[in-house]
């Protein structure tokens, strides 16, 4: 049996040690795979597998640190790739019965740079369907559960890689970012999630190239694995319209950064989310325990417009540009929230477009106006404790109907529209025991920086009592959770 105890630590320890060869990159998979048999039949966050190509690049891994090789930042860690993502020979499906049988001849962009920088591809992460919503549940699949309690939703789109991190199944995951879709799971998970500057790390299968909603970008368990992860995803690419260089050497160092000196803004809401009573009473009382960390930390007003509405838009136009001919086909191959997004933006005109487009503009020469006086800005990630992953969506909020599907992402979506870079770090616990993450959001293009204080956060966090990272009971998970296969309406071919 493997020592699957090495699981636990940090993928920066694991790193550190293949390097001095106390830990061989063939004993941690074969930890991995253990782990994922005993864990992942509660959970089922880890989707298709290649456990036979991923022992042949550990053995080879193995042989290059025994020949002194130069290794890179990933060297001999198994890792998950999030199932929106190609993987050369491994199924890809999207979560979509569309793509039930599709194995990609080549990788993403994103997943070549994490391959080259020798991380080991074990396996796929769960997601909803083409990754819309933040439930992530599909009827390739099934339904991912949280890791603190598997009947209840562990967000989404990311939801499987945010799972099989928490629970140490594998210790290095990928993810992606349209409306919250790192930072939601992350936050509902007790693990970090990184949406970066639009164009920072290359989307080559972006249909709308120069559309900056949606980035890939990377999770971990704390900071320091997060931009570990980060520094091999970053890479200028020529099919990435809005590339461009992070400057300032290696991005797994963490530059000394004195939380005295930040001037904190603080936000229940923006000004017009939808926000539960009981997540802003949990946020009012993280603020309280943090707030004397900072050199000012003080509450915000935001007037974000139309923000909303901004948000429908240009969501719906990514998806009219990427489904309309399967819709013109049959609407039946698609599922609801697809559906729901296409039809949205089939009834839009051209100056629905053009508004939303100088809207989002407005949004944003506001949203930075705020960073002459403020540092950082801090919020909460998700406006609910997790909800039954059986409840497709949250329709209503205290007695307030939501817009649609995706209105509760609200948090989110907003840091979204002004493409700030954004962090969702874990804050201890909300009133029912579930993780609480706090959003941190910092300057434009600020990502270095924007690490560099979460990592001092996290650091302080953990000395302060009820602000440090939950951990899951992973013998609370040694059962099989049959349910969240139920909704599998045909069993993929692998």
């Amino acid at each position: 049996m493997a020592n699957t105890a090495m699981l636990d630590l940090t993928t920066v320890e694991l790193r550190h040690r293949i390097g001095s060869k106390e830990i061989s990159p063939v004993e941690l998979l074969e930890a991995a795979i253990e782990r994922i048999a005993a864990v992942n039949p509660a959970v089922n966050a880890v989707t298709a597998t290649c456990y036979d190509r991923a022992r042949k690049e550990a053995k080879a891994a193995e042989a290059a640190v025994l020949r002194g090789d130069n290794l890179g930042p990933l060297h001999g860690l198994p890792t998950g790739i999030k199932d929106l993502h190609e993987t050369e020979g491994l199924l890809t499906t999207y979560g979509s019965p569309l793509h039930r049988d599709f194995v990609p001849k080549q990788d993403c962009a994103m997943v070549a740079l994490v391959r080259q920088a020798g991380a080991i591809v074990v396996a796929k992460t769960n997601v909803p369907e083409f990754g819309a919503g933040a439930n992530s549940r599909n009827p390739v699949w099934g339904a991912t559960g949280n890791p603190f309690n598997p009947e209840l939703n562990p967000g989404g789109s990311s939801g499987g890689s945010a799972v099989a991190l928490a629970t140490g199944m594998l210790p290095v995951c990928t993810g992606s970012d349209t409306g919250g879709s790192l930072r939601i799971p992350a936050a509902k998970c007790g693990v970090v999630g990184f949406r970066p500057s639009p164009g920072v790390v290359p989307m080559d299968n972006r249909g709308l190239g120069w559309t900056p909603i949606s980035v890939l970008g990377p999770m971990g368990r704390d900071v320091a694995d997060t931009r570990l992860l980060f520094s091999a995803q970053v890479g200028m690419d020529d099919r990435e319209p809005l590339a461009f260089p992070l400057e300032g050497g290696d991005l797994r160092k963490a530059r000394a950064i004195d939380l005295g000196r930040l001037r904190v803004g603080w936000t229940e809401d923006f000004g017009q989310c939808p926000v539960s009573s009981e997540i802003r009473r949990v946020f009012r009382a993280r603020v309280k325990s943090m707030q004397h960390l900072f050199h000012t930390c003080e509450e915000v007003k935001f007037d974000l417009g139309e923000a909303d509405r901004c948000f429908d838009v240009i969501r719906a136009l990514n998806f009219v540009a990427r489904y309309k001919d399967t819709y013109d086909k049959d609407p039946g191959q698609l599922g609801p929230n697809v559906r729901a997004n296409y039809e949205m933006g089939a009834k839009m005109s051209i100056a629905d477009v053009a508004w939303a487009h100088a809207e989002q503009t407005r949004l944003f020469r506001k949203f930075q106006a705020t960073f002459k006086e403020y540092d950082l800005i801090l919020s909460p990630t998700t406006p609910v404790t997790p909800f039954p992953w059986t409840q497709l969506y949250l329709e209503e909020l205290e007695g307030q109907k939501l817009r649609n599907y995706y209105h509760w992402l609200a948090l989110t979506y907003f840091v979204t529209l002004a493409t700030n870079p954004s962090v969702s770090m874990p804050c201890g616990t909300d009133e029912h025991g579930m993780p609480f993450g706090l959003q941190v959001t910092g300057r434009f293009r600020g990502d270095r920086e924007l690490m560099d204080a979460a990592e001092a956060m996290e650091w302080a966090f953990a000395r302060i009592s009820g602000l440090g990272r939950p951990k899951p009971d992973l013998a609370k998970l040694s059962k099989p959770t049959p349910s969240l296969k139920s909704i599998v309406t045909h069993p993929p071919v692998l």
